[in-house]
């Protein structure tokens, strides 16, 4: 009898921890020690502490569950818990979010800081909900988007004729691409490294943490520090699991994002001049600088901005993030 109760104890005390445990996954585009991956990390590590250890996680790197575009589909249809994607993959669900991946908006990393501790990023957030039906919970900064490619050098927009590079499918960097007049081949993120191996692109862009992760040194030794774009990443849940947990959890998820951004800033400030050198170290890539970028910005800011003013809040939009950089309105 003693050992019938016993098991019907052992048997309820399981019951209880299944019912109120739970494990979200976490779907990741770039490798393992990219910014996205570091993001996802820290924000597990802060939701189980703020919720007592009922809420795990899973993380998936490397597009494990999925290019970053069908991650944002999954999220938003509440098939997968949560997602670290590229702006550029999310703005074709919510074309909001170009207003951060018009070229050149920002100019450094305290730009990126400005933009997210505003109150156009939080009309950007609610237009997100409302377009794509998912939930920013927090930001990734990764940093500018740098050149690389198998060639040769690229120190100047001559340099660039001739060749083809990577870039994600999105409307507005194939513009810059097209105004700039550099051969551009949207190819998805997963496919990447065996289309540079193959040589059906010649290079990529992408920042210095998701270089060093995705071992892109092994076949591009040239590197060119571009700035036309700094990339900042949403972390997304989906708004059916957020609006299913209660006010405690909901507090808490609140507060991990707001932490797990800021060490997203700060882990940037730390690491990158160390991935940089690394790179170097390793793989014995060739860092180039700019001689011309000035024009790069004059041409893309003329033929690039105004094709998007209507779908990124209008150009008065435009204007309040500018006015929050501290530059002239349009």
């Amino acid at each position: 009898m003693t050992i019938v109760k016993n098991l019907i104890l052992s048997t309820a005390i399981l019951a209880s921890f299944s019912t109120n445990a739970a494990q979200w996954k976490i779907a990741v585009g770039d490798g393992g020690g990219s910014t996205q991956d570091v993001i996802a990390k820290k924000f597990s590590d802060l939701i189980t502490a703020k919720t007592d250890g009922k809420i795990s996680t899973a993380i998936f790197v490397n597009g494990q569950l999925g290019s970053e575009q069908a991650t944002v589909n999954d999220v938003s249809m509440g098939f997968l818990d949560m997602s670290v994607v590229g702006s550029s993959n999310l703005a074709s669900f919510s074309p909001a979010i170009g207003l951060f991946t018009l070229p050149y908006m920002f100019h450094n990393l305290q730009d990126a800081k400005s933009a997210l501790d505003s109150e156009v990023t939080e009309q950007i957030e609610q237009d997100i909900l409302k377009q794509a039906n998912v939930r920013v919970v927090s930001w990734t900064y990764s940093g500018f988007r740098r050149l690389t490619n198998s060639d040769h050098p690229v120190t100047n927009m001559a340099d660039l004729a001739g060749l083809s590079i990577r870039v994600p499918k999105n409307k507005v960097i194939l513009d810059t691409y097209k105004a700039l007049g550099i051969g551009a081949t949207p190819i998805s993120w997963t496919e990447t490294f065996t289309a540079l191996q193959q040589g059906v692109v010649d290079g990529q862009e992408t920042p210095y943490a998701a270089i060093q992760s995705m071992k892109f040194g092994e076949i591009q030794p040239y590197l060119t520090e571009t700035h036309y774009l700094f990339q900042i990443e949403p972390v997304l849940m989906s708004e059916s699991l957020y609006q299913s947990q209660s006010d405690s959890v909901k507090t808490a998820i609140k507060q991990a994002g707001e932490e797990a951004e800021l060490f997203s800033y700060n882990y940037l400030l730390e690491t990158e001049d160390k991935i940089k050198q690394n790179l170097i170290d390793t793989y014995d890539m060739k860092i180039s600088k700019l001689t011309d970028e000035d024009k790069w910005i004059e041409k893309v800011k003329k033929e690039v901005w105004p094709k998007y003013y209507s779908e990124v809040g209008g150009k008065s939009r435009v204007n309040e993030l500018l006015k929050v950089l501290g530059r002239d309105e349009l």
